[in-house]
């Protein structure tokens, strides 16, 4: 099915020539006194208005009104205003305006495993009358199925969340995701004629039952991730200021003192308390 455009006239136009014949009928209505042959003429004529006059419909705005003539599709009306279309069909009224479905709270494993509970807020209209209305049963339904599979179908493919810089996660990469998924519900919706406006997560937590426990392990892997920078800093530091030291000065350190300087400074750097120098004023004499 697709849309196409219905036939209709302005319906104060229609309402005036309605006017007209009846007027008309009634004047042949009056003659029928006289002329008894033409009360077949003013009974066809009042006929053609009352069948007519079945064909008047009014569209609000951000509405559609689909026409079905006994069975058969015949167009849709977007316009809106009074309009005089076919006699006798079927006119069913379509919301066109933008609504938000917002899904219910799902329980879905991630790409590790790790159960979590997400949901999310989907923002569309329908941009085919034809497709919403007869190839689908029920678009609205079918937008809650649809929007709730999506979900847990991108939910599973990343991590919760990662201290890996380039991986794409649920939690640090909120905005892509929901890029993505807006893209997978769009070709899921497609044939429902319904486009979709926009999608955003409104709801991402490790479920209860292990909420504890993955809060204890991202802050190991915080720890750990927070360890490793400091140290390839302070290795980093300790070589430069080696190399700042011996080419500054006319020092040589041997090796054992460069280990015991390269301890220092590693000590000095890395650890997360207060250091207390120790300064060496010469060997003490001997008793």
């Amino acid at each position: 099915m697709k849309e196409k455009k219905a036939f209709y006239i302005n319906g104060y136009f229609g309402v005036l020539a309605l006017g007209v014949l009846a007027a008309v009928a009634l004047f042949f209505t009056s003659m029928s006194v006289y002329l008894p042959s033409v009360l077949i003429v003013s009974i066809l004529l009042w006929l053609i208005g009352a069948i007519l006059i079945s064909g008047v419909t009014i569209v609000n705005p951000n509405q559609a009104k689909v026409i079905l003539f006994f069975g058969k599709y015949m167009g849709t009306i977007r316009e809106s205003g009074f309009f005089l279309s076919i006699p006798f069909a079927r006119k069913i009224g379509l919301s066109l305006k933008v609504r938000n479905f917002n899904s219910s709270l799902l329980k879905v494993n991630d790409l590790d495993g790790n159960p979590i509970e997400i949901s999310a807020v989907v923002v569309f209209k329908v941009v085919d009358s034809a497709k919403a209305l007869f190839d689908v049963a029920n678009y609205h339904q079918f937008v809650e199925i649809q929007s709730e599979t999506a979900l847990r179908h991108i939910a599973s493919q990343y991590p919760y969340d990662t201290f890996q810089e380039d991986d794409l996660t649920l939690r640090g990469n909120t905005t892509a995701i929901s890029d993505e998924l807006a893209q997978e519900l769009q070709e899921r919706l497609s044939v429902a004629g319904v486009e979709v406006l926009e999608t955003r997560l409104n709801h991402l937590a490790y479920a209860t039952e292990i909420a504890s426990a993955m809060l204890q392990r991202q802050q190991a892997k915080a720890i750990l991730s927070a360890r490793q920078t400091i140290v390839e800093g302070a290795v980093s530091m300790t070589q430069m200021a080696l190399e700042q030291i011996e080419e500054g000065q006319d020092i040589t350190f041997t090796d054992d003192r460069k280990v015991q300087l390269i301890n220092n400074l590693l000590v000095s750097i890395i650890t997360d308390k207060g250091t207390q120098p120790v300064i060496n004023t010469g060997s003490n004499k001997e008793k």
